[in-house]
């Protein structure tokens, strides 16, 4: 049987992740607070005036700064607060809709990044839907049955959280859920359909823990299976309540 292994969520895009026991989905949305927020640069194509869309390499991400991946995240929906920390360089608790908030979150990450034309400039969203890497809302759909294929390819054990995925599915075969793109799942009270497979960056190569990279998954995935892809991406076409531990049934 497939079920629903694990649910996380990552507030700002590349800046810390956040393991979660159930969520509400909502039809053609991404899941609620992923990716809600993420950080622009010097060079970033973005307008505050009229905020849209726009694709990874416009934000900092840990493809060009790989300490990100050290990041991890708790936000209270309730009070509005973010609470993040790195083994570098501490806590911070700030509201991402605070300027004075956000000047201090700038501050705090800031020396992450090691390049000097490569900077945090601001905390940006965009009304109604997640900066995924994706131009449509996605949510990323991965298994573990995938996920131990590469971590035996490579000869030792992987973190799962290098993969940065929304929902992991347990009690498949590995790449099964590759032949799920065009089909639809049901996950609990919830059903998606499968659009495509996610290709994978450079991010995948740091460890979550120290933010260092330590290991080439993209290699492992060229010369395991000859593509550089892991999980598929899915839109919500009927909302609802997903859980730890719900069936999985494909459509």
């Amino acid at each position: 049987m497939i079920n629903v292994a694990a649910l996380w969520r990552h507030p700002i895009k590349s800046h810390g992740r956040e393991a979660l026991d159930h969520v509400m989905l909502v039809t053609g949305q991404t899941m609620p607070w992923d990716r809600h927020w993420a950080v622009t640069r010097d060079k970033t194509k973005f307008s505050s005036e009229a905020p849209a869309w726009a694709a990874c390499r416009n934000f900092m991400i840990g493809t060009s700064t790989p300490a990100l991946a050290g990041i991890w995240a708790r936000y209270d929906e309730e009070s509005g607060t973010l609470r993040l920390r790195h083994a570098d360089i501490g806590t911070i608790v700030f509201n991402p809709d605070e300027p004075e908030d956000v000047a201090r979150f700038l501050d705090w990450v800031r020396p992450l990044s090691h390049d000097r034309t490569l900077q945090p400039a601001d905390l940006v969203k965009v009304p109604g839907r997640g900066m995924t890497d994706s131009d449509f809302p996605s949510i990323s759909i991965m298994t573990k049955a995938s996920h131990e294929a590469v971590a035996q390819m490579l000869g030792h054990p992987l973190e799962t959280e290098r993969w940065r995925g929304n929902i992991w599915l347990d009690g498949v075969h590995a790449w099964e859920e590759m032949s799920w793109v065009g089909k639809s799942i049901r996950i609990g009270d919830a059903e998606l359909e499968v659009i495509e497979p996610i290709g994978r960056c450079k991010h995948t190569m740091a460890n979550p823990k120290t933010g260092q990279r330590d290991v080439d998954t993209l290699a492992a995935l060229r010369a395991g299976w000859g593509h550089q892809d892991f999980g598929v991406y899915a839109v919500v076409t009927k909302g609802g309540k997903i859980m730890l531990n719900d069936k999985v049934e494909v459509l």
